[in-house]
C-alpha cells in the first residue's frame, strides 16, 4: 500500500491495547500467586511450629524424665487418648461450654462499658484526665485482693466469674478505643468543621469509622483476656456449675496428669478460637482498606 506524500501513517492502536491487557493480566496473576503464597505460609507455619512443640514434648517425656516421673508430663498421645477421648471428656466439654458462656458474657459487658467510657473521655481533655487513671487502677488491682468483696457483692457463682472477666478485659478496650477516637486526621476534622456538625454527627460519621481498626484490636486482646478471666474466676468462685478452671484445679490436686493437660489444651484452644473469631470479624467489618 502506498502512503501519499506529506501524510503520516496512522498508529496501530491494536498492539497498544493488546500490550496493556497483557500487562494487566500478568499483574493480576502475580497478585493471585502472592495471595496463595501468603495463605499457604499462614497455614503451614503454625503447623510446623506445632510439630516442633510436640517433638520437644516427646523428647522431654521419654528422654529427660525417667519412668517414675513421667506422670508430670505425659506424652501427647496419652493426653489425647486418656484425656480428650477418655471417660472425663464429656465433663470437659460441658465445662468448656460454661467457660465460653462466662467469657463471652464478660467480654460483651466489657465492650459496652469500655467503648462508652472511651467516648466520654474523647469529648474533652478534662474528662480524659479525670477518668483515665481509674481505668489504669482497675487494670492494676490484684484479683486476689478483691475476692472477699466480689463474693460479698455477687456471690461465688456465675455473676462473680463474669465480674472478673469484665475487670480483666476492660482496659484494652478503653485504651484502644480512646486511641482510635483521638487519631482522626486533622484535615478530616477541619473538613467536617466547615459544615458545623453536631458532636454526635462527628462521632458517628467521622470518629467511629476511623476508630474501628483500633476498637477491634482492643477486642481481640480482650477476647483472650476474657477467657483467662473466666478460668481465673473458676479458681476463686466455685459455686454453681463448674467451668474448665475448676476441672483444672481438681485434676491438679488429684495428680490426674492426662486430664489436666487435656483441659489446659482445651482452654488454650478456646482462647485461640475467640481471638481468631474477632480477628475475622474485624476484617469483615472494617474492610480491606485497613488490611496490611
Amino acid at each position: 500500500m502506498t502512503v501519499p506524500t506529506g501524510t503520516t501513517p496512522a498508529a496501530d492502536t491494536t498492539a497498544v491495547v493488546d500490550t496493556g491487557s497483557t500487562t494487566e493480566l500478568a499483574v493480576a496473576a502475580a497478585r493471585k500467586r502472592r495471595r496463595r503464597s501468603r495463605s499457604f505460609v499462614s497455614f503451614a507455619a503454625p503447623l510446623v511450629v506445632l510439630g516442633i512443640v510436640i517433638g520437644l514434648w516427646y523428647l522431654v517425656t521419654y528422654a529427660i524424665l525417667d519412668e517414675g516421673r513421667r506422670f508430670l508430663m505425659p506424652a501427647p498421645h496419652r493426653v489425647v487418648t486418656d484425656g480428650l477421648l477418655g471417660s472425663a471428656a464429656p465433663s470437659m466439654w460441658e465445662a468448656l461450654g460454661r467457660t465460653t458462656t462466662v467469657a463471652l458474657t464478660g467480654l460483651a459487658i466489657a465492650a459496652v462499658i469500655g467503648i462508652v467510657w472511651a467516648v466520654v473521655m474523647s469529648q474533652s481533655r478534662m474528662m480524659e484526665t479525670a477518668l483515665f487513671p481509674y481505668a489504669v487502677v482497675l487494670q492494676c488491682i490484684p484479683i486476689l485482693a478483691l475476692v472477699p468483696l466480689v463474693g460479698f457483692w455477687f456471690g461465688f457463682g456465675f455473676s462473680a466469674r463474669v465480674f472478673v472477666c469484665v475487670l480483666i478485659a476492660l482496659f484494652p478496650i478503653v485504651s484502644n478505643t480512646l486511641f482510635g477516637l483521638r487519631s482522626v486526621d486533622r484535615q478530616m476534622r477541619d473538613l467536617f468543621a466547615l459544615h458545623h456538625p453536631s458532636r454526635l454527627t462527628v462521632l458517628r460519621k467521622l470518629e467511629f469509622p476511623a476508630a474501628m481498626p483500633a476498637i477491634f484490636a482492643g477486642l481481640r486482646i480482650s477476647a483472650g483476656l476474657s477467657v483467662v478471666g473466666a478460668i481465673v474466676g473458676d479458681f476463686f468462685f466455685k459455686q454453681g456449675n463448674p467451668g474448665i478452671g475448676i476441672l483444672i484445679d481438681n485434676y491438679r490436686s488429684r495428680l490426674q496428669s492426662e486430664e489436666l493437660f487435656a483441659s489446659i489444651v482445651l482452654a488454650s484452644l478456646l482462647g485461640v478460637a475467640v481471638f481468631w473469631l474477632f480477628g475475622r470479624l474485624g476484617n469483615r467489618i472494617v474492610g480491606r482498606w485497613y488490611q496490611r
